[in-house]
């Protein structure tokens, strides 16, 4: 395998030792959409991905905060980054916009489908109305974005997909009867994606956050609060101690994730959920 009195040689974009191989975690050349990009998790995100030399299009529906977001992504690899303002409630506007991107900026390497979650409630009480919106919002706007960028994927040689959903696709969630529902329609429709796609070497996977310290994580903190009486500390607490790390998760960390399975050292990993939830869903 190793090359006579020498200690490495170059190959498949891996630098083999005589001892380990070195992860080949760069992105340079590469361009990654990923969406809901201007703040918590989905900000860090795009922030990682840059760090690792990719080109980044940005997409969230308030213009102000892409182009913040897009001034502060790394810059020192060649890369260019872009935006695109889209508002997920309106799948066609979506359509249309993305499709017109790809026209004009060609082939995208990596999609990061990312959509806030609903309100939280118990399923009995939901709407009809809720379960078609998210349905829209999550799915149906998921599926857009990969149909979008798929054909340019198989012209690379090269494509990740990978889906931000919810440790609620193994164990649903107290609370958040929507959310449960949709993002495990999510999953299944991730796997059956990634069943098609891998021969072409593209690979779709789901990151599973939990309890991560972004704006909506506080949102439903303040919530309990006012519904129960207990503190906001006393309910962050109590959240923490539900994970064997006695924390939440910080959005960089599952930004580690998403950077991990972006690159090539991902390269036969596919179909799977990866929970980043310090340990928090009690199942395999």
């Amino acid at each position: 395998m190793f090359r006579e009195n020498s200690h490495y040689y170059l190959s498949m974009n891996y630098i083999w030792t005589k001892y380990f191989v070195i992860m080949d975690l760069n992105l340079i050349g590469k361009t990654a959409i990923v969406c809901g990009s201007t703040q918590g998790i989905g900000k860090a995100i795009a922030i990682q991905l840059a760090s690792q030399g990719a080109s980044i299009v940005l997409v969230a529906r308030n213009d102000q905060k892409l182009l913040s977001a897009k001034e502060g992504l790394d810059t020192s690899q060649g890369q260019k980054h872009h935006y695109i303002k889209a508002d997920f409630s309106f799948p066609p506007e979506l359509k249309l916009l993305v499709e017109n991107f790809m026209e004009i900026n060609g082939n995208v390497h990596i999609l990061v489908n990312n959509t806030g979650g609903p309100a939280g409630g118990p399923i009995q009480s939901a709407k009809v109305e809720e379960f078609t919106q998210t349905f829209n919002n999550h799915l149906v706007c998921n599926h857009i974005m990969a149909q979008a960028v798929i054909k340019g994927m198989k012209e690379e040689g090269f494509g990740r997909i990978i889906n931000i959903i919810s440790t609620s696709v193994k164990q649903p969630l107290n609370g958040l009867g929507v959310s449960n529902t949709i993002r495990g329609a999510v999953a299944s429709w991730a796997k059956t994606l990634a069943n098609e796609l891998g021969e072409f070497n593209i690979t779709v996977n789901n990151v599973l956050p939990g309890a991560t310290n972004t704006v909506r994580l506080k949102s439903i903190i303040e919530a309990k609060a006012e519904k129960t009486g207990q503190t906001i500390e006393e309910i962050g607490k109590a959240m923490a101690n539900q994970v064997p790390m006695k924390r939440v998760a910080e959005p960089e960390e599952i930004a580690n994730a998403v950077g991990f399975l972006s690159s090539n050292a991902a390269s036969y990993i596919n179909g799977i959920n990866v929970p980043v939830d310090g340990g928090r869903t009690a199942c395999l």
